[in-house]
């Protein structure tokens, strides 16, 4: 049946295509003859799915090859955007809820390789020495090169308690290298936080998932209870964080936010052109910030970022970040599969497009002494294939409303002295707090 639906729409198509033809050679216009390419072109794809099921050594389902036809279209656009199957689609939506059993790690395509964006910290990818660059060449049996992410994703998830062996190749390893990993229950936590020293906090959000904005706010309560009820200043360290939820990512920087724009989109439809502003209720009180980025803060981190930059309310310290400026939309299609489309740009307050950029830290500080290990070879959305140019607009006139769209933990005692970077940021919340003093008049 879905094969005779399927012929009877291709042979509408080409009487279509032969009706149009004559229409234009009666009476050629410009729209005329552009829907004439278009017609011909889905005449040349019938013809090599005609071809392909008559004539391919092996028979293959219709729907296969439709599947294929259409994640090798999707493939030729940009790095994010991605045809889903059923199976692969489910998995997408399981990680957005920050739980799902697995090996931790944030992946990537880099010329076509699967390559590590961060490993997520107190899971088996982390404990194994894993780290940002590496490229994973094969996993189990199967090799990755032209592989998707996510078909990388399911191949590495599975059952609690079960192994998967990934072969490694690194800068400095003369061969891949083998590492065989026992798949755990990852639980990301979003946020974590700690007191560095008396009056000041450290919170650490790790990516951009359902709850994070609630759980940041919880966080600062508990930091406060901590600190005799106020906050001299924090650090927000987004190192190593990939991203994730658009609204999450605006949830929270309206939380450090009273007024003003936090982010806005500019793509060709008219959904795809909105403002995000702050909202002046549940705003967190004007305490010194810091903000850590380095090459693995990535997406919704630097909407984060480039917000609390351009409004001056906190300084942005450590290395370029990561650079990927662009919206995917999740959309649902009729047999559970997905489409991951990029539709829009996005741009910080002050009308500055992350794409294939980054946001540039106020303070740059390399990671010394001990070299973290998210900040090792780092590449950025730039190196990425078909990757957007950064492109300035104008800030869209009339935006529509805004629609619902989609690691380490704090550094122990030991850990905190060896962060370089993080302690450049205590010592500048410190140096502020002094200055403060020295600048309240005589009694």
């Amino acid at each position: 049946m879905f094969t005779r639906k399927l012929m009877i729409a291709l042979l509408f198509l080409t009487m279509l295509s032969a009706g149009f033809a004559v229409a234009w050679l009666q009476s050629p216009r410009p729209a005329q003859a552009e829907a004439v390419s278009g017609y011909a072109e889905l005449q040349l794809f019938t013809d090599v799915l005609s071809i392909v099921r008559r004539s391919y050594v092996e028979e293959v389902p219709v729907k296969d090859l439709i599947y294929g036809a259409i994640d090798g279209m999707l493939a030729s656009l940009d790095p994010h955007s991605g045809f889903m199957p059923p199976d692969v689609y489910k998995e997408l939506k399981i990680d957005t809820r920050g739980e799902f059993g697995g090996l931790g790690i944030e992946i990537t395509l880099k010329d076509d390789t699967l390559t590590i964006v961060a490993p997520i910290e107190d899971t088996p990818a982390f404990r194994a020495g894993l780290a940002a660059g590496d490229r994973i060449l094969k996993i189990g049996e199967q090799f990755t090169k032209g592989m998707e992410i996510m078909e990388a994703v399911r191949l590495m998830r599975g059952a609690p308690g079960t192994e998967v062996t990934i072969a490694v190749m690194r800068e400095g390893f003369e061969r891949p290298k083998n590492f065989t990993l026992k798949r755990e229950v990852i639980k990301i936590k979003s946020v974590k936080s700690k007191t560095l020293e008396d009056g000041f906090g450290y919170v650490r959000i790790t990516q951009f998932q359902e709850r994070t904005a609630n759980d940041l706010e919880r966080a600062l309560d508990g930091l406060r209870k901590e600190n005799a009820g106020a906050l001299k200043g924090v650090v927000l360290d987004m190192r190593n964080n990939p991203g994730g939820l658009l609204d999450q990512a605006v949830e929270v920087a309206d939380l450090f936010l009273d007024k003003g724009l936090i982010v806005y989109t500019k793509g060709r439809e008219a959904d795809a052109q909105m403002e995000f502003s702050a909202k002046s209720s549940g705003t967190e009180p004007g305490y010194p910030m810091v903000v850590l980025i380095n090459g693995g803060s990535a997406s919704a981190a630097e909407i984060v970022a480039g917000a609390l930059q351009d409004h001056g309310r906190a300084v942005i310290l450590g290395t370029q970040s990561f650079g990927k400026g662009s919206v995917q939309t999740i959309l649902p299609l009729g047999d559970d599969s997905g489409l991951r489309l990029t539709t829009a740009l996005y741009y910080t307050p002050k009308g500055t497009s992350i794409q294939a950029k980054g946001i540039t830290p106020d303070i740059e500080v390399q990671q010394a002494e001990v070299k973290e290990a998210g900040d090792r070879d780092h590449f950025r959305e730039k190196d990425l294939p078909n990757h957007f140019d950064g492109v300035q607009i104008e800030k869209p006139a009339k935006p529509a409303k805004p629609e619902e769209k989609s690691v380490t933990s704090p550094p122990a005692e030991g850990e905190q002295r060896s962060d370089y970077q993080l302690l450049r940021a205590l010592d500048l919340l410190k140096g502020w707090q002094i200055l403060q003093g020295l600048n309240r008049p005589a009694a």
